[in-house]
């Protein structure tokens, strides 16, 4: 019996320690280089922090950008980029990672959260035509939120700036409820940040919430 129970201790902490121990993969591509994965470790601007990662991104979508990433934040990728002349210097590239190392990985990142971020504030049920329509005139006009930010216009065009992240199919990556918290407490994550602070009530931050979410385009 107590061979049996000890067997079931070594295999429920062994499964433990191999979800939640740091991967090599971290260390070995040097991303504390550009990622914070604690608050306490020093600021970089060349990567978003990470120490919320698992409240902020869906598992499959970090999967994914690991294995083949995307370029998120253009202003990041391309540091000189000259608009008029259209040349583009780019930084260096993200790392790829092979598929069982993404998986180590993104299995880790997911177990970075927030001790205090709320859920259940944004529901499932989409805007109407009539609400989305508002929302994206919030977005656009009132807070101005496409002169940093890629979104798509009525024809399904990209367009936007880049000097923060891309929100096109920001609905793969991003969840429901960090959005939302990002939007009421942008100062919380950004302390020299250009995010403005709109102070929003929590139904309008709720639409823009679904609005940015749903911004989606088809991938072929």
């Amino acid at each position: 019996m107590r061979i049996i129970f000890s067997a079931l201790l070594f295999w429920y902490f062994g499964s433990v320690f191999l979800v939640w121990a740091e991967p090599k993969e971290i260390g070995a591509n040097g991303c504390r280089e550009c990622h914070r994965l604690s608050s306490k470790e020093k600021k970089s601007d060349k990567g978003p922090d990470l120490f919320y990662a698992g409240d902020k991104f869906y598992k499959n979508w970090l999967n994914t950008f690991l294995q083949s990433p995307t370029v998120i934040r253009e202003v990041n990728f391309f540091p000189k980029l000259d608009f008029l002349s259209k040349k583009h210097k780019a930084s260096d590239p993200h790392v790829v990672l092979a598929k069982e190392g993404a998986e180590r990985v993104a299995n880790f990142l997911m177990t970075l959260r927030l001790p205090n971020l709320e859920v259940g504030n944004v529901n499932k049920e989409p805007l109407s035509k009539s609400e989305r329509a508002q929302t994206k005139m919030l977005f656009e006009r009132n807070f101005g939120c496409i002169s940093c930010h890629r979104a798509l216009n009525l024809v399904g065009k990209v367009r936007g700036g880049v000097s923060g992240p891309s929100l096109v199919n920001s609905g793969l990556r991003l969840k429901p409820d960090w959005v939302f918290y990002w939007l009421k407490t942008p100062q919380k994550f950004m302390y020299e940040g250009r995010m403005p602070v709109f102070y929003l009530d929590d139904e309008t931050t709720i639409r823009i919430t679904k609005y940015i979410l749903s911004i989606l385009k088809q991938i072929n």
